[in-house]
């Protein structure tokens, strides 16, 4: 039966109240503090720690712990410390970071020896506030110690009564000479999502979901483009999720997902010839010298699942904020 309408004002008042309580919970905001020191920088909510900006604990610059909702940590521990429960493969998994497995041939995305590093050369912001902020410059080195590329990457951190999220916002500029992103799909935003939330549990025990915008699942979802992608599962008894969602100005938007049902979770967008299962494709980019590419992300860090964490409205919330 249709809405009469009385019954239409009705459910368009429920709407409304429904959606102005949603972005009141979404627009609420805490200050946060930057603690600065030789290592990094701490993203503080009063005396709690949201997250950790690394510049030495490994061959690249990363966030650990990631802490959600309630403080749990939503991303794994190893390699930095052997958590409870996880799998210790995979070691240039670290938490959260970025990097590339073929940039002008050479792997930034394993680590070990005839590999690249990136190099933190300096801040340039880590201001508090209601949006905390990290701005860094760092460089891309081969093993030798040529620098092949440079980035600058702006990090911004905030917490609402539900969630909290990080803004990842990276451009890569090329110096003198061409800088070629190869076809991998070693790449190249990654996530390594804390161990009980991965979809492959073993013992009976509860495993968790992945699920993109276009609702596909688990292993389906893997090498397709969406422009977002949510990886939810148990954390201490509760269902805590990650979202990563894509700036439709991000370098060639929508991505594609290197999203395992272990516990990987990356966005890359040039690793075609992998994600199409095609030797015709060549997903390959070359920055030519002086020029550069924009990739946008920002990270949800919610409670339930991506219904509960509404991420296809934090998507929409995201993709109509203008971007310089």
């Amino acid at each position: 039966m249709l809405p009469t309408p009385s019954n239409r004002c009705v459910c368009m008042l429920l709407w409304t109240l429904t959606t102005v309580a949603s972005l009141a919970v979404e627009s609420s905001a805490v200050e946060l503090r930057l603690e600065r020191d030789e290592h990094g920088a701490s993203v503080m909510i009063g005396d709690q720690l949201f997250t950790r900006y690394w510049i030495d604990k490994g061959p690249k610059p990363i966030l650990w712990p990631v802490n959600g909702p309630d403080n749990k940590p939503l991303t794994r521990s190893f390699p930095m410390e052997r958590g409870k429960g996880e799998r210790f493969d995979h070691p240039h998994h670290r938490s959260l970071w970025f990097t590339h497995g073929d940039v002008n041939g050479i792997d930034f995305w394993s680590e070990g020896r005839n590999r690249g590093r990136i190099k933190h050369r300096e801040f340039l912001k880590a201001d508090g506030g209601e949006a905390a902020v990290i701005e860094t410059v760092n460089d891309w080195l081969t093993p030798e110690g040529k620098k092949v590329c440079q980035d600058h990457r702006v990090l911004t951190f905030r917490v609402g009564n539900d969630r909290r999220t990080i803004d990842f916002d990276i451009t890569i500029s090329a110096g003198d000479e061409p800088v070629k992103f190869g076809d991998t799909k070693e790449g190249t935003f990654g996530v390594r999502v804390a161990g009980s939330m991965k979809v492959d549990q073993r013992g009976g025990k509860p495993g968790g979901k992945i699920i993109n915008a276009h609702g596909q699942t688990n292993r389906q979802a893997w090498g397709k483009q969406a422009p977002w992608v949510d990886y939810h599962g148990p954390v201490d008894g509760k269902t805590y999720g990650i979202a990563i969602l894509n700036h439709p100005s991000s370098f060639r938007f929508p991505t594609y997902w290197h999203v395992r049902t272990y516990g990987l979770f990356a966005a890359n967008p040039f690793g075609l010839h992998h994600f199409l299962k095609s030797s015709e494709q060549d997903g390959s980019y070359t920055i030519a010298p002086g020029e550069s590419i924009t990739l946008r992300y920002r990270v949800v860090l919610h409670r339930g699942d991506e219904i509960e964490g509404r991420i296809a409205e934090a998507f929409e919330t995201y993709a109509g904020e203008k971007k310089q």
